[in-house]
């Protein structure tokens, strides 16, 4: 029986379970808006706010932590410097589930987790500016393909 056990299984072992959640929270972190499994959100929640609310005590002993369980030290900064400030006066809750249907594929119930007052651009951290130019003629083209 599985008296008193709090965490779901999600069919993984349990190093590939703190894997998934760890590259989950530096991903949420990072892009402050992830699309995920339902049930991955909802295992994925307590921890962020968890996270947060670690962050938001400033002493070298909770910045070693940040580290050591988000293992990115660009994760643990903005953290500590964006997160914890946009959130100082906010006691918990700083994240929401938002249900966004059902995958095509195999029709598992999808879900967006975001933080409560995310900042919009931080969705487009890794995409490439569009240029400005001209995209190149044809002829350009071949001569650069030969």
């Amino acid at each position: 029986m599985r008296h008193g056990l709090a965490n779901k299984k999600l069919n993984r072992t349990s190093e590939h379970r703190k894997a998934l959640l760890k590259n989950m929270l530096n991903s949420l972190i990072k892009y402050e808006q992830i699309k995920t499994t339902l049930p991955k959100a909802k295992f994925l929640r307590p921890q962020a706010d968890k996270i947060i609310t670690l962050g938001k005590k400033d002493t070298l002993q909770t910045t070693k932590m940040l580290v050591s369980q988000l293992q990115d030290i660009k994760s643990a900064n903005k953290v500590k410097k964006t997160l914890s400030k946009r959130y100082s006066n906010r006691k918990g809750g700083y994240t929401r589930i938002i249900k966004a249907g059902f995958r095509y594929g195999d029709n598992a119930p999808m879900a967006i987790i975001e933080f409560v007052d995310r900042d919009v651009e931080a969705k487009r951290v890794d995409k490439p500016k569009k240029d400005t130019k001209e995209p190149p003629k044809t002829e350009e083209k071949k001569q650069a393909t030969a």
